[in-house]
């Protein structure tokens, strides 16, 4: 299912997304693009949701969508686990959404250049 190719671009995912602070959100998106696929952002959300089995731990509940939605809520052990991840890191979260989006928003293409 999986090729050796893509296990190293979601080992590259889970890179960036374990350098996203605390009280921080990035998107699918924003990840491709620092990896240089930027059409990718499905192929991240892919590694989101293979990550909960991946060592060292990987905090997959800060990669939301562009909007900031939480998208991926439905791949967590609980449906309110991803909000209630985020809400623990003073992330307000309102119907699926992550609240001052714009504010919280952790680009790894500026922070990490």
């Amino acid at each position: 299912m999986y090729s050796a190719q893509t296990f190293s671009f979601f080992d590259n995912v889970y890179e960036v997304v374990r350098l996203i602070p605390k009280g921080r959100v990035t998107s699918y998106g924003a990840i491709a693009a620092y990896l240089g696929s930027k059409g990718s952002s499905r192929m991240v959300g892919w590694a989101m949701n293979a990550a909960h089995t991946v060592m060292p731990k990987v905090p997959a509940h800060r990669v939301v969508n562009r909007q900031g939605l939480l998208t991926g809520k439905h791949h967590f052990v609980a449906p309110d686990r991803m909000k209630e991840l985020l809400e623990k890191e003073k992330i307000k979260v309102i119907d699926d959404q992550v609240q001052q989006f714009s504010t919280l928003f952790w680009d790894p293409n500026i922070e990490l250049n």
